[in-house]
Protein backbone atom coordinates (compact mmCIF):
# COMPACT_ATOMS: atom_id res chain seq x y z
CA UNK A 1 0.00 0.00 0.00
CA UNK A 2 1.39 3.39 -0.95
CA UNK A 3 1.05 6.42 1.29
CA UNK A 4 -1.42 8.03 -1.14
CA UNK A 5 -3.74 5.04 -1.34
CA UNK A 6 -6.82 4.93 0.84
CA UNK A 7 -8.59 1.61 0.69
CA UNK A 8 -11.17 -0.41 2.59
CA UNK A 9 -9.58 -2.22 5.52
CA UNK A 10 -9.49 -6.01 5.43
CA UNK A 11 -9.53 -8.56 8.22
CA UNK A 12 -5.72 -8.66 8.01
CA UNK A 13 -5.67 -4.94 8.92
CA UNK A 14 -7.60 -5.33 12.19
CA UNK A 15 -4.47 -5.49 14.42
CA UNK A 16 -3.10 -2.36 12.73
CA UNK A 17 -6.46 -0.59 13.01
CA UNK A 18 -6.45 -1.28 16.76
CA UNK A 19 -2.79 -0.27 17.13
CA UNK A 20 -3.20 3.01 15.23
CA UNK A 21 -6.43 3.87 17.07
CA UNK A 22 -4.86 3.15 20.45
CA UNK A 23 -1.73 5.15 19.60
CA UNK A 24 -3.82 8.11 18.41
CA UNK A 25 -6.17 8.21 21.40
CA UNK A 26 -4.23 6.89 24.42
CA UNK A 27 -2.87 10.29 25.40
CA UNK A 28 -6.45 11.55 25.89
CA UNK A 29 -7.29 9.06 28.66
CA UNK A 30 -5.79 11.15 31.44
CA UNK A 31 -7.20 14.40 30.06
CA UNK A 32 -10.82 13.25 29.68
CA UNK A 33 -10.79 10.83 32.61
CA UNK A 34 -11.91 7.78 30.62
CA UNK A 35 -11.00 5.63 27.65
CA UNK A 36 -12.03 7.40 24.43
CA UNK A 37 -14.86 5.61 22.65
CA UNK A 38 -12.82 4.79 19.49
CA UNK A 39 -10.45 2.69 21.60
CA UNK A 40 -13.38 0.55 22.77
CA UNK A 41 -14.82 -0.03 19.30
CA UNK A 42 -15.21 -3.51 17.88
CA UNK A 43 -12.61 -3.01 15.16
CA UNK A 44 -13.15 -6.45 13.60
CA UNK A 45 -16.90 -5.81 13.28
CA UNK A 46 -16.33 -2.32 11.85
CA UNK A 47 -13.88 -3.69 9.28
CA UNK A 48 -16.24 -6.54 8.37
CA UNK A 49 -19.07 -4.01 7.92
CA UNK A 50 -16.98 -1.97 5.46
CA UNK A 51 -16.80 1.07 7.73
CA UNK A 52 -13.00 1.33 8.01
CA UNK A 53 -10.63 2.80 5.41
CA UNK A 54 -6.85 2.84 5.87
CA UNK A 55 -3.91 4.64 4.34
CA UNK A 56 -0.23 3.82 4.23
CA UNK A 57 2.74 5.22 6.02
CA UNK A 58 4.34 8.18 4.20
CA UNK A 59 7.72 6.59 4.99
CA UNK A 60 6.61 3.22 3.65
CA UNK A 61 5.14 0.15 5.26
CA UNK A 62 2.10 -0.32 7.42
CA UNK A 63 -1.02 1.61 8.24
CA UNK A 64 -0.41 5.25 9.14
CA UNK A 65 -4.00 6.38 9.48
CA UNK A 66 -7.62 5.41 9.19
CA UNK A 67 -11.18 6.61 9.22
CA UNK A 68 -14.30 4.86 10.45
CA UNK A 69 -17.43 6.05 8.65
CA UNK A 70 -21.07 5.06 8.51
CA UNK A 71 -23.53 6.05 5.81
CA UNK A 72 -27.02 7.17 6.76
CA UNK A 73 -29.79 8.28 4.42
CA UNK A 74 -28.96 11.98 4.76
CA UNK A 75 -25.29 12.10 5.81
CA UNK A 76 -22.01 10.28 6.24
CA UNK A 77 -21.03 9.99 9.89
CA UNK A 78 -17.30 10.25 10.57
CA UNK A 79 -17.09 8.07 13.64
CA UNK A 80 -13.34 8.17 14.08
CA UNK A 81 -10.17 9.41 12.46
CA UNK A 82 -6.81 8.23 13.73
CA UNK A 83 -3.26 8.96 12.62
CA UNK A 84 -0.27 7.22 14.11
CA UNK A 85 1.68 9.82 16.14
CA UNK A 86 4.91 9.30 14.18
CA UNK A 87 2.99 10.15 10.98
CA UNK A 88 1.69 13.51 12.28
CA UNK A 89 2.52 16.50 10.11
CA UNK A 90 2.87 14.45 6.94
CA UNK A 91 -0.58 15.11 5.45
CA UNK A 92 -2.15 11.81 6.48
CA UNK A 93 -5.06 13.38 8.37
CA UNK A 94 -5.68 15.90 5.59
CA UNK A 95 -5.82 13.12 2.97
CA UNK A 96 -8.21 11.14 5.14
CA UNK A 97 -10.54 14.11 5.65
CA UNK A 98 -10.58 14.80 1.91
CA UNK A 99 -11.32 11.11 1.32
CA UNK A 100 -14.33 11.34 3.66
CA UNK A 101 -15.75 14.20 1.57
CA UNK A 102 -15.15 12.29 -1.67
CA UNK A 103 -16.68 9.12 -0.25
CA UNK A 104 -19.79 10.98 0.93
CA UNK A 105 -20.22 12.58 -2.50
CA UNK A 106 -19.78 9.20 -4.22
CA UNK A 107 -22.59 7.88 -2.02
CA UNK A 108 -24.78 10.84 -2.99
CA UNK A 109 -24.82 12.22 0.56
CA UNK A 110 -25.06 15.99 1.07
CA UNK A 111 -23.10 16.30 4.30
CA UNK A 112 -20.63 14.78 6.74
CA UNK A 113 -21.30 14.82 10.48
CA UNK A 114 -18.96 14.12 13.37
CA UNK A 115 -18.44 14.82 17.02
CA UNK A 116 -15.42 15.12 19.25
CA UNK A 117 -14.97 15.08 22.98
CA UNK A 118 -15.07 18.63 24.35
CA UNK A 119 -11.75 17.97 26.11
CA UNK A 120 -10.06 17.20 22.78
CA UNK A 121 -9.66 20.89 22.10
CA UNK A 122 -7.13 20.36 19.29
CA UNK A 123 -9.93 18.86 17.19
CA UNK A 124 -12.07 21.95 17.76
CA UNK A 125 -9.33 23.96 16.04
CA UNK A 126 -8.80 21.47 13.20
CA UNK A 127 -12.32 20.67 12.00
CA UNK A 128 -13.40 24.26 11.20
CA UNK A 129 -10.27 24.59 9.02
CA UNK A 130 -11.69 21.78 6.88
CA UNK A 131 -15.12 23.35 6.49
CA UNK A 132 -16.92 21.82 9.47
CA UNK A 133 -19.41 24.07 11.23
CA UNK A 134 -20.24 23.85 14.92
CA UNK A 135 -23.73 22.45 15.52
CA UNK A 136 -24.00 22.00 19.28
CA UNK A 137 -22.32 20.84 22.45
CA UNK A 138 -24.18 17.99 24.12
CA UNK A 139 -23.59 15.51 26.92
CA UNK A 140 -24.24 11.95 25.73
CA UNK A 141 -23.96 9.66 28.75
CA UNK A 142 -20.42 9.98 30.09
CA UNK A 143 -19.25 11.97 27.05
CA UNK A 144 -19.27 15.75 26.65
CA UNK A 145 -19.30 16.13 22.88
CA UNK A 146 -19.01 18.93 20.38
CA UNK A 147 -20.98 18.15 17.22
CA UNK A 148 -20.02 19.40 13.73
CA UNK A 149 -21.32 19.10 10.20
CA UNK A 150 -19.99 19.91 6.77
CA UNK A 151 -22.36 20.58 3.89
CA UNK A 152 -20.98 19.25 0.60
CA UNK A 153 -23.35 20.91 -1.87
Amino acid sequence: MTSEEIRPATAADVPAVKAVTDAAYTHYIERIGQVPQPMEADHAADVAAGKVFVTGDPLGGGVAGLVVVEAFTDHLFLDSIAVRPDAHGKGVGRRLLHFVDTHARALGLPEVRLYTNAMMWENQEIYPKYGYAFVERRVDGPYDRVHYRKRLD
